[in-house]
């Protein structure tokens, strides 16, 4: 289940909304297949890793080690439950069950039924860990939020002209590059839209452009801002009206606060947002409790003066160092769930 696990890890930023899956099939004590979800729209790990038999009557009576219940809906490709009952295997072990309502046990049951032994729930909290941003979106029906700022020495986050470059380094900004390539949506505030002019895009590092979101209450932004060059899709929550033109829409909340903006990235099946400021939107997330994760870096800078950086009670669960920038990662270990209306 580690080589699963291992293998599902590579399919990180590339088979979103898809969860990452990671299958291994064992005959003899031996390894004679493997594979993972490598792209959204082509073959499952299942699929991959039958596939890599030498030979098909290997399969018979192998135990396959997936890190995720095998699918029992077509989708994209036919049902993963399926294909195994039609290799005769003779037993699967499970990472974790899918909360897809398509699935959520369905897979389980066609396995059994069909003499399969199944065995669910083997090193279960790293398949959690490893589909957090797919677990998020079934069970608290809102997008995996990941926070991210960078602040100086002395707890700022810009100057008090909203300048804030560069606080961190050059290494800490490549990093961020390479986490928007693994997140479905960025999100970033009217102030930061204006007086950053941001892209928002992963031009340091070789992935998928996120969809970018940026709240505007009273559309004021200037059209000419980077954010509405059209190259990337790009949705501005407002509250004033709906509209669409070319890779650009507008669409009215009741009000932009967190519970609207996740129901809205919800409904369209957006599973993750990393949400990149200023810091009144980040504060925002904080306050409402919906929030998985924050990533924040501190630099030797200091500004003495300017907008203050937000404000976390959560202790640290890991700290790195990034040359000369220091990184902490928090966890939210009691996020919210919204009631439903």
């Amino acid at each position: 289940m580690h080589r699963a696990l291992q293998l599902a890890r590579l399919g990180l930023g590339a088979v979103s909304p898809n969860p990452m899956v990671g299958c291994v099939i064992v005959k003899k004590n031996k390894i004679i297949g493997e594979g993972n979800h490598e792209k959204y729209g082509e073959g499952h790990a299942e699929v991959n890793a039958v596939n890599s038999v030498r030979e098909e009557s290997d399969l018979e009576g192998c135990t396959v080690y997936v890190t995720l219940e095998p699918c029992a809906h077509f989708g994209k490709t036919p049902p993963c439950a399926h294909l195994l009952v039609d290799s005769k295997v003779g037993k699967v072990v499970i990472c974790n069950q899918d909360p897809n309502p398509l699935v959520a046990g369905k897979g389980i049951d066609i396995l059994k039924d069909a003499g399969i032994e199944v065995v669910s729930g083997v090193l279960q909290e790293e398949g959690k860990k490893l589909n957090r941003r797919f677990l998020t979106y079934f069970i608290k029906e809102r997008p995996y939020v990941v926070l991210k700022w960078a602040q100086t020495a002395d707890g700022f986050i810009a100057r008090e002209n909203f300048d804030s470059k560069w606080i961190s380094n050059k290494s800490a900004r490549q990093l961020v590059h390479k986490w928007r390539a693994e997140e479905q949506a960025i999100l970033v505030g009217t102030n930061t839209a204006k007086h950053d002019n941001p892209s928002l895009t992963t031009r340091n590092w070789s992935g998928s452009n996120p969809m970018r979101i940026v709240l505007d209450r009273n559309l004021r932004l200037e059209s000419s801002l980077n954010l509405f060059d059209g190259v990337v899709r790009t949705i501005v929550f407002n509250e004033r009206e709906d509209k669409t033109s070319h890779n650009l829409e507008y669409i009215k909340l009741p009000q932009l606060s967190p519970f609207f903006i996740l129901k809205a990235l919800f409904e369209r099946k957006i599973q993750s947002v990393f949400i990149e400021g200023g810091s009144a939107t980040l504060q925002s997330f904080i306050d409402a409790g919906l929030w998985d994760e924050a990533r924040v870096f501190e630099s030797q800078t200091t500004f003495g003066t300017g907008v203050k950086s937000p404000f976390l009670e959560t202790q640290p669960s890991e700290t790195f160092t990034v040359d000369n920038n220091v990184l902490t990662i928090y966890q939210n270990n009691k996020p919210l769930k919204w009631l439903k209306n």
